[in-house]
């Protein structure tokens, strides 16, 4: 089957979180994770304007924002280690005080007492569409 691009990119974020945390979440979660895959596998492209002003660093393929609770953002989390898809998740546990105080607290926290507040995924178009296509897109 073809596919637009190799890879899909893909956010689900818990819609219970209000909206700017949430937010907080997602960017948090792209900063370090589009770091991580660089230019190539994120497709991204300058685009320029015809005054000359260039808008960097913009992906060509599409960035879905789907919603789910926690317990399936965690299930698709472990599905992406099953199946070798990058991601990155944000937590409950990593809001509120310093770095140094979130990093504690997620040690101290175990998995079924955490808050899974996002993930995002990039990985083989038709994997990634098998694992996410039971989502609602985020409205």
């Amino acid at each position: 089957m073809m596919y637009p691009f190799e890879n899909k990119l893909v956010a689900v974020m818990n819609k219970s979180i209000e909206t700017g945390k949430i937010m907080n979440a997602l960017a948090h979660m792209c900063i370090g994770f589009g770091a991580g895959l660089g230019r190539d596998v994120l497709n991204l492209v300058d685009y320029q304007d015809k005054s000359n002003n260039v808008y960097p660093d913009i992906s060509k393929m599409p960035f879905i924002i789907l919603n789910a609770n926690s317990n399936k953002i965690n299930n698709l989390r472990k599905s992406a280690i099953i199946e070798g898809i990058q991601f990155s998740v944000f937590t409950d546990t990593m809001t509120v005080g310093t770095w140094e105080e979130q990093l504690a607290r997620t040690k101290e926290t175990t998995e079924e007492n955490i808050n899974f507040m996002g993930i995002v995924i990039c990985g083989e178009w038709g994997v990634v569409t098998e694992l996410t296509k039971k989502f609602s897109l985020w409205k």
